[in-house]
This record gives C-alpha cells, sequence and structure tokens, in this order.
C-alpha cells in the first residue's frame, strides 16, 4: 500500500487545488501504487491510494462504493472488486463533490446503475467541470436528495443524509446501517487541517453543529469513515474523533474572531499561528486555509 506520508501529502493537495480552474499539474502527483481492500465489518470496508478515502460495500448481491478519487485509482478499485465479484455494481455514491472523490465516477461509466449525491454536490460538480472545461470527463449523479435517501440493496439499507453545509454545501453521510459503518467525507480531516471551500458554501458555523448533531444521529457502536487523515492517524474511527474535529473548528473559529475582534489582520494571525490553541493534535501543512475561511466567514 502507498506510503502514509505520501498519501496525506497527496490528498491535502487534491483536496483544495483540485476545486480550482487549472490542476494539471497535480497529475505527476498521482502515481501511487495501487492499493487494496481493507475490510472493515458486515461486508463493508475502504480502499486508499491517492486523494479521498473511498468506501465500499461488496456482497454476493450487490456492490457499493462511495466516492471514487481519480480515474486511474477507481480503475484500480476496480479490479480489486473484481477479484471478488463480477456482478455488476450497483450503486457509487458521492459524499461531496471535490476532485478527489468524484474526478474516477467517469471510470464507472457503463458498469454502475445508479450514481447518487446531494443535490448541491452535483450542482457544484458541474459548475467546477464548466470551470475547467471537463464536462466530457465527469460522470454526473443520475440520483439526487434534499435531505434524506436511502435504498435497500443485498443484505444491507444504505442511506444518506444531509446536515447542512460543513466542508461545502452538499456533504452528506453515507450510513450502511447493518453493518453500522458510516462515510463521513470531507466533514472529517482526522488531525489535519481542514480545507474550508467557501467558494462552494462552506461553513465553519453550521459545520460546527453539524458534526454536533451527527453525533447525535449515529450510535455509539458506528464506526467512521474519514475523507481524510494526518500522519500516523487512522482514515477510521468512533464517535471521539467526531468531537475531537468539532472542538478543533469551534476552536480555530473562536481563535480567529478574538484577533479579528483586537484588530488582528488576517496576514498577522496565519504569520504567528502554528497551532490552534485547544486544538494542539491538528497538525500539517494548511492552518491558513482554515484562518482565511474563518476571516471571509466573519465578513458577512
Amino acid at each position: 500500500m502507498e506510503n502514509r506520508r505520501t498519501f496525506i501529502q497527496k490528498s491535502a493537495f487534491a483536496a483544495g487545488i483540485l476545486a480550482l480552474p487549472n490542476y494539471k499539474w497535480l497529475s505527476a502527483l498521482l502515481n501511487a501504487a495501487p492499493g487494496q481492500l481493507e475490510p472493515l465489518r458486515g461486508n463493508t470496508g475502504f480502499y486508499t491510494e491517492s486523494g479521498g478515502t473511498i468506501g465500499w460495500y461488496i456482497h454476493e448481491e450487490a456492490i457499493v462504493v462511495v466516492d471514487s478519487q481519480f480515474p486511474d485509482q477507481a480503475r484500480h478499485l476496480i479490479e480489486r472488486i473484481r477479484e471478488k465479484s463480477q456482478r455488476r455494481i450497483d450503486l457509487l455514491i458521492n459524499t461531496h463533490h471535490h476532485g478527489d472523490h468524484t474526478g474516477g465516477n467517469i471510470a464507472f461509466k457503463g458498469i454502475v446503475d445508479k450514481v447518487v449525491a446531494h443535490a448541491n454536490s452535483k450542482k457544484n460538480q458541474e459548475t467546477a467541470a464548466v470551470a475547467r472545461k471537463t464536462e466530457a470527463q465527469q460522470l454526473y449523479p443520475d440520483t439526487t436528495f434534499d435531505q434524506t435517501w436511502s435504498q435497500k440493496i443485498g443484505q444491507e439499507i444504505v442511506s444518506a443524509r444531509y446536515f447542512g453545509p460543513g466542508h461545502t454545501n452538499g456533504d452528506s453521510v453515507i450510513h450502511f446501517e447493518n453493518a453500522n459503518v458510516a462515510h463521513m467525507g470531507d466533514l472529517i480531516f482526522n488531525r489535519r487541517f481542514p480545507f474550508i471551500d467557501k467558494t462552494a458554501g462552506a461553513s465553519i458555523e453550521n459545520w460546527i453543529e453539524a458534526l454536533h448533531q451527527i453525533r447525535k444521529q449515529y450510535d455509539k457502536d458506528t464506526l467512521f469513515i474519514f475523507g481524510h487523515a494526518g500522519e500516523k492517524y487512522p482514515v477510521t474511527g468512533t464517535k471521539a474523533d467526531l468531537a475531537a474535529m468539532q472542538n478543533y473548528l469551534s476552536k480555530m473559529f473562536t481563535y480567529v474572531k478574538k484577533a479579528v475582534k483586537e484588530g488582528v489582520t488576517e496576514k498577522d494571525l496565519i504569520a504567528k499561528t502554528k497551532l490552534i490553541p485547544g486544538a494542539e493534535t491538528w497538525t500539517g501543512q494548511g492552518i491558513e486555509r482554515s484562518i482565511s475561511a474563518a476571516y471571509l466567514e466573519l465578513q458577512k
């Protein structure tokens, strides 16, 4: 499997840059060796290579994939799935629109029955593709929802739920109900500074509330899959990790609010801040993304 440091570095770049019009230079980074299907429980698991973590459910009666990374990585995933089953893929579900989660959708064209996402995720994917002139490289969702969606498939019930804007305005939590495994997409950057996409309707304030509601929605035994994780931290975890992410966002937002009130400029705050007080386990590159997004949100 890909070296953890390399995977995290690529994921951080991809999460932020692929929302922008020009990202061809990233292609040189996307050369990791194919990953493996990592099982969790109840015929579910995850796959990592380059980009956001992929979730999966593989059963003799159904196959479901959550997120798709990039075209080459999606093809590698499909090869791994084919080692276990030759059946058609029933569902591809996108947690949100960013290219490191939907770029590989096109690899599923002709082999998947249904592509599902929140309505805002589809709109954002279309808008980004038009801006990059990559419409022909997209496979858009054919099934969208506003608040909730669910389908019984094989021995599972798969559901998606929207908690309002957070990382973007189109993030969904995908729940394999019988296995009790939930894919959080990029609502969780586990101990790594997150990308907060204000151009796609992100809201730090509501993200904090969304994580509170998600912790209430799912039970103490729910196993969560995270979109990204910091070095030495896993891409799966528990409600405790959701609480830690909520704490990071809350402490960061309060920290920036105080700086704004004191007249500290965005540039000066970025220059002097290496860690967020009270959330020191969030590390790595990209703290400026959080601070800049908070300044922008506080200008309302």
